[in-house]
């Protein structure tokens, strides 16, 4: 699976700058959260990744979502296959932009968020550090999840609307309650005053909590 992407440079330069590799939401695609980078550290390379399926004519998934059910289900197939062609490109990303592989973060919002938990939690050895913005668990992840001293350098930061009508705030806790054993300390978790979206103050507290973890 080939995964389109757009890259914004540092806009600090170095030899080996971190990467933020930003994974989006149902609906949007790889500029949806790119502006962001603006207000993070300019020391970021930041590279979006479109996810791979159409998503009705409204942008692009990472995995369909059947509605019609209760609750809704997912397509636990197809979210392996975009899983591990994000697990896949991550080190190319490493290698093509010659960034530094102990600093890879990975920041997504949404259906994103879940992708970007899935991929951190398989693949620990790829990645510094995961933001899973109004996110949730991809089900039956914890039996594909990689045993817990493999978890050892991971670190985590999970953010939550409380007024979130699309992924109740819930679900925001069952990450946080899933990763607390496993992590630890290593774990922040915040609910913030807000519904389905990203806040000044939550952004705020992603530069913050990336900004102290660069070095």
């Amino acid at each position: 699976m080939e995964l389109t992407t757009v890259t914004r440079v540092p806009g600090r330069v170095s030899a080996r700058p971190p990467l933020l590799v930003l994974l989006h939401g149902v609906g949007a695609d790889e500029y949806d959260l790119l502006p962001l980078a603006d207000q993070l550290d300019p020391r970021l390379l930041c590279v979006s990744i479109r996810a791979p399926r159409d998503a009705q004519g409204i942008g692009y998934s990472w995995f369909d979502i059947d509605w019609s059910t209760v609750p809704p289900s997912y397509d636990l197939a197809q979210a392996e296959e975009s899983r591990a062609a994000v697990a896949a490109l991550v080190p190319e990303l490493v290698l093509a932009n010659g960034t530094d592989p102990a600093r890879t973060f990975l920041f997504g919002f949404s259906q994103g968020g879940a992708m970007a938990l899935a991929v951190a939690l398989t693949r620990p050895e790829l990645v510094r550090g995961v933001i899973v913005h109004s996110g949730r668990l991809v089900p039956d992840l914890a039996s594909r999840a990689a045993p817990g001293k493999a978890l050892a350098g991971l670190e985590a930061l999970v953010l939550h609307g409380v007024d979130d009508p699309l992924l109740v705030v819930e679900r925001g806790r069952e990450i946080r309650d899933y990763l607390a054993p496993l992590l630890g300390p290593r774990l922040v978790y915040a609910e913030h005053a807000a519904e389905h979206n990203i806040t000044d103050a939550s952004l705020a507290q992603v530069a913050s909590w990336l900004a102290a973890r660069l070095g």
